[in-house]
């Protein structure tokens, strides 16, 4: 019989009770605004308040960039609350500039891909957009290949 202890050691309530609020959030969202709830077009219509290159400041970036930012917080204010109520402060041991990278990578990775992790897994797919699924299959396969290569390598403990 299979035991999930093995791989949800902490359990699963806190997955499946932010899964729906995340699921709400970005419903409501879609509800009331038609707008999608990715999370990688946030920092591209950030610049549009600071920068004036064309690119940032295109329509859809300057139309979108409130929302966005409000958006955001309200991710940082719910991890704050979650810190605060029931877990602790996560700490990492990877080093600034493997966190620096694997953002720039990250972040290369989600504009090549025209959204993120988010964007495509919990709202394209939800909408029943193909390329959104293929999109999360390429994530999902590129993440257990590095894992396997940085495994291989002695990168994971």
């Amino acid at each position: 019989m299979f035991e999930f202890d093995l791989l949800f050691p902490l359990g699963i309530t806190h997955y499946l009770i932010g899964g729906l609020f995340i699921g709400f959030a970005v419903s409501f969202l879609f509800a009331t605004t038609g707008l999608v709830g990715g999370m990688s077009t946030f920092f591209t219509s950030t610049w549009s308040f600071v920068s004036r290159w064309e690119f940032f400041n295109r329509e859809a970036f300057v139309a979108s960039r409130n929302w966005r930012i409000a958006y955001a917080v309200g991710l940082a204010v719910g991890a704050l609350i979650w810190m605060l109520t029931v877990g602790d402060a996560f700490v990492t041991t990877i080093s600034w500039w493997q966190l620096t990278l694997g953002g720039f990578v990250a972040g290369f990775g989600a504009r090549l891909s025209n959204g993120c992790t988010s964007g495509h897994g919990i709202c394209g797919i939800a909408s029943f957009q193909l390329p959104s699924l293929l999109a999360v299959l390429i994530f999902l396969g590129t993440a257990m290949i590095t894992a396997q290569l940085m495994q291989k390598l002695g990168g994971l403990s």
